[in-house]
């Protein structure tokens, strides 16, 4: 197939990375029993992470690049952000369902943002240097965030430094 023809398909290229990027960079979808406490929907999702690693080793060079490309598109930036707001929300409600917000290590909204953080970067550097983020690194990281603390409340957010 030509370029010519795939881009024929597609307004422009924004449009073609904004398509395809759920075909080539699937979420991680854990498998969690109806009734599962959190921290197993945690080794669940460590589990998840660790079964998407193949085909995101595929993909990543092309994941990197539609990333790269993002930057430099405020039109696709404003794609990306509204679908992974979306994906977001989505995840927060999840969160939500796994019982009693007060056993959650923070808001439903924050720990989202936290997964999706840990997920691609754990991912990305499994992918570049394997030897340095083995299997049990995942499942200390996510266990970790099923760990009972004192207070598992909000930490006030920081101001930034600009």
């Amino acid at each position: 197939m030509t370029t010519g023809a795939i881009y024929g398909n597609f307004k422009n290229r924004d449009e073609l990375l904004h398509r395809t990027r759920p075909d080539y960079w699937a979420p991680v979808s854990p498998r969690v029993k109806p009734g599962a406490t959190f921290a197993e929907a945690m080794h669940a999702r460590a589990e998840a992470t660790l079964a998407a690693i193949p085909e995101r080793t595929t993909a990543a060079v092309g994941r990197l690049t539609g990333l790269a490309y993002a930057l430099t598109s405020d039109d696709l930036r404003a794609r990306v952000r509204d679908v992974t707001a979306a994906s977001y929300e989505f995840g927060a409600e999840w969160l939500s369902t796994l019982g009693d917000e007060s056993e959650l290590p923070m808001p439903p909204a924050q720990l989202v943002r936290v997964i999706h953080a840990l997920i691609e970067g754990f991912v990305l550097q499994r992918i570049l240097t394997p030897d340095l983020c083995p299997d049990e690194v995942f499942f200390a990281a996510f266990g970790a965030l099923a760990q009972k603390t004192s207070s598992n409340t909000a930490t006030p957010t920081p101001k930034r430094n600009r």
